[in-house]
């Protein structure tokens, strides 16, 4: 039985509206491509700390992100960890082609997912060139910001660091809108802390210097407002 919100013909109307359509990887889709896409796709609502992907199982299914934020994480043998990486909306969760994840993947705020079977999706790579590419171009986009983070991690002074982890979730927390002046911070301070390489004692130090200085004012210890950019 088809579902009701998929036509056999023009866009289904879960897809209309969706920022991954407009913006993200289904932007390359004819009518028909969605249609079969969302045939095998479900929208759903994960809660901070639930884990969606996990490191070195298998993959059975991928999701756009529609919005909040996800933190990347990779475990050491002896339980530490490390955030290697943050994805915002509309950003592809998953790596076409792979057995299984080498990351883990966990909601660090409320986020919204559109997901899909991976048999759908890479049966959609075979005859649609456009999206193989949209796909390679994520890629190469997560590969060069991982460079610059790195630069951010070995050359950069603690308060050039958290201003950049500010800039960074200024520019993407609200994709749509553009850099947002008025948000709340995805992380914890231990988050924020583990993700740039510093104490949480610095972290709070330097946010407090940026809030002395003027250049931000911080409310319930997590909203956060830039009055500098």
């Amino acid at each position: 039985m088809m579902r009701d919100d998929i036509h056999s013909t023009g866009i289904p109307v879960l897809c209309t509206s969706c920022e991954a359509r407009h913006r993200g990887l289904c932007g390359v889709l004819t009518p028909s491509e969605l249609v079969f896409l969302a045939r095998s796709s479900t929208k759903h609502v994960v809660q901070p700390g639930e884990e969606l992907v996990s490191e070195a199982l298998p993959i059975d299914r991928y999701s756009n992100v529609l919005s909040g934020v996800v933190k990347l994480k990779k475990m050491l043998s002896d339980g530490r960890q490390q955030i290697v990486g943050l994805q915002f909306a509309p950003d592809f969760l998953g790596r076409l082609f792979m057995i299984e994840s080498n990351v883990t993947a966990e909601a660090a705020t409320e986020v919204s997912l559109c997901s899909f079977s991976r048999s759908a999706l890479e049966q959609l790579t075979t005859r649609q060139p456009d999206l193989e590419r949209r796909l390679l171009q994520q890629t190469a986009r997560e590969l060069d910001q991982a460079r610059a983070w790195m630069l951010t991690l070995g050359r950069r002074t603690a308060a050039e660091k958290v201003a950049s982890f500010i800039l960074m979730i200024s520019e993407n927390i609200d994709p749509g809108a553009g850099p947002a002046k008025s948000f709340d911070l995805p992380l914890s301070r231990s988050d924020i802390a583990d993700f740039l390489g510093l104490t949480i004692e610095t972290v709070s130090r330097q946010l407090t210097k940026l809030r002395t200085d003027g250049v931000l004012t911080i409310e319930n210890n997590r909203h956060v407002t830039i009055e500098k950019p």
